[in-house]
């Protein structure tokens, strides 16, 4: 699977994505990431697998601590490739705006039915 197939398959899952916006806020334990969710352990594990094999997070080592931090180059990846369709679809609503307003400028000018 190309990488960004991966990141794209990784932030399908809302679970992974809170994850993200967690370590978006900085470097954060396994159980500090697991606090706000009302699910296991293990289960929290494999979501950080999915998250770290997308290459999204990588685990650190400090003593005893593997604290998870959020590695941007994947959603910049990401990024660049909406872009794309970012520029399309700001072309389009340019083109409704324009639309209306020569609608409404037809509408104020009184029309006879």
């Amino acid at each position: 699977m190309d990488a960004l197939s991966q990141t794209l398959s990784a932030l399908a899952d809302p679970t992974r994505r809170a994850i993200l916006a967690r370590l978006s806020r900085g470097p954060a334990t396994v159980n500090d990431i697991a606090a706000p969710f009302d699910i296991s352990l293990p289960a929290i594990s494999r979501h950080l697998k999915v998250l770290e094999s997308a290459g999204l997070i990588v685990r650190g080592r400090e003593a005893q601590w593997r604290p998870c931090m959020l590695r941007p180059e994947p959603l910049k990846q990401l990024d660049g490739w909406l872009s794309k369709y970012r520029q399309f679809w700001e072309g389009s609503f340019d083109r409704m705006d324009a639309y209306l307003a020569q609608i409404a400028k037809g509408e104020g000018r009184g029309r006879k039915s």
